[in-house]
């Protein structure tokens, strides 16, 4: 029984480990980092399968977590999708680690591995490789922006041109 709840506590703790050969951003100001981003290109997962014009909002709660808002456009049925779940520092608020939860008592890792001086351009990890986005305060992002993040990403291992760019032209 022990060795099994070994293993559960093991396999929840390596889903807010960063991806191996990624490290956190840090210093990293949280506070920079809230408000909207709007979502450049990620790796196909199934949970915003086929949503364009995709933002992440991120706004402080008054407990010290961090409210998350993502919200995307499903044009086949023409409606729009809303997550909204909690962020909590993994490594402390000037560690760019965070575990972010949309189902109740089940975190997964949110991991910043490169951002820009001016908190306008980032990419984002979650626990493994199958995860990554490329994100900006404005829905486009500067060409050799997204080509220095994408060779970073290809360097620590992400199928980069398994990458889906995101519509965000006006709908």
């Amino acid at each position: 029984m022990r060795a099994w709840l070994l293993a559960g506590c093991l396999l929840l703790s390596a889903c807010v480990s960063p991806p191996k050969g990624v490290e956190p951003v840090s210093p990293f100001d949280q506070a920079k980092y809230l408000g909207t981003w709007y979502e450049i290109a990620r790796l196909d997962h199934s949970f915003e399968r086929g949503l364009s014009h995709v933002t992440a909002q991120y706004s402080l709660n008054d407990d010290g977590s961090i409210n998350v808002i993502n919200r995307g456009f499903n044009q086949q049925k023409n409606e729009w999708k809303q997550a909204q779940g909690r962020a909590l520092a993994v490594q402390g608020a000037d560690v760019g680690h965070l575990k972010v939860s949309f189902f109740g008592p089940f975190y997964g890792a949110y991991v910043v591995a490169g951002i820009d001086p001016d908190y306008q351009h980032v990419w984002v990890t979650g626990p493994n490789h199958k995860y990554l986005w490329i994100m900006s305060r404005q829905p486009q992002m500067p060409a050799e922006v997204y080509d220095r993040y994408v060779k970073q990403a290809a360097a620590a291992g992400f199928a980069v041109d398994q990458l889906i760019v995101v519509n965000q032209e006006p709908i």
